[in-house]
């Protein structure tokens, strides 16, 4: 693996690879961000584009994880 395909926490998705991760639609980000109780992670906005932290939608996927488990 070369150090372009690698990750870090502190990398930034732009919005199109973050619906692809959850393949999801934009109005399903819309709608998980006006859910409270969900706690999806808010986008960070630059020049009109959104981008979310590697690290915040990791925390989220435990998150979720655990309360799947607790379920």
């Amino acid at each position: 693996m070369n150090s372009r395909t690698q990750r870090s926490p502190e990398d930034m998705l732009p919005a199109a690879q973050v619906l692809a991760r959850y393949q999801v639609s934009d109005m399903t980000i819309f709608r998980w961000l006006k859910d409270t109780g969900l706690s999806f992670p808010q986008p960070i906005r630059i020049n009109g584009r959104r981008y979310w932290r590697l690290a915040d939608l990791q925390a989220f996927e435990v998150r979720q994880a655990s309360k799947q488990e607790a379920a």
